[in-house]
């Protein structure tokens, strides 16, 4: 059985997914440190700690993606800017798409089992993780859209139309 999804859809929304996560680190730099850092009694505390989930997020599916099964969470402390989150996360994309590259449609119905933090083990077909992420990262995002209105910022839109809007669909 096929995936429902095709490898070059997958790979157009792994396109937006970054480009709107670059949004919101850019919405999050007009902040102050303080304001960045502030615990705003969110699912993880303030912008940078949502901006730092997602992030993790993104890196330990691309570990298991790659056989691995990290059990370590990544820490808002040890990323205290913006301009660190940012580095962090290019290093990722950076890998990312050079895997998002490597993949054939077989590879995508295949599945692939991991352990999770907490030592469970888990298996889905890798389109269904691949998307996962996306929409996961689409959540916090919203969150983040929601964080900077509340600390008085202009927050831009991250939606899917919009981003052909401003990059048009790719050939």
């Amino acid at each position: 059985m096929d995936a429902p999804v095709s490898l070059e859809t997958m790979r157009e929304l792994y396109r937006f997914n970054r480009w709107a996560h670059e949004r919101a680190l850019a919405m999050a730099e007009g902040l102050s440190q303080d304001d960045f850092l502030r615990d705003m009694r969110t699912s993880h505390g303030s912008v940078a700690g949502t901006l730092v989930h997602a992030m993790w997020s993104e890196w330990i599916w691309l570990r298991r993606w790659k056989g691995e099964s990290p059990r370590v969470v990544f820490d808002a402390a040890d990323y205290p800017s913006v301009a660190g989150v940012r580095s962090r996360w290019d290093e990722v994309w950076s890998e990312q798409s050079a895997f998002l590259g490597s993949l054939t449609p077989q590879r995508l119905r295949e599945p692939l089992a991991y352990l999770n933090v907490a030592g469970e083990r888990w298996e889905y077909p890798l389109w269904q993780e691949l998307l996962h992420v996306v929409n996961h990262g689409s959540y916090h995002r919203g969150q983040v859209v929601t964080l900077l209105r509340q600390s008085g910022k202009p927050a831009v839109t991250t939606d899917f139309l919009v981003f052909y809007d401003e990059t048009g669909p790719r050939p």
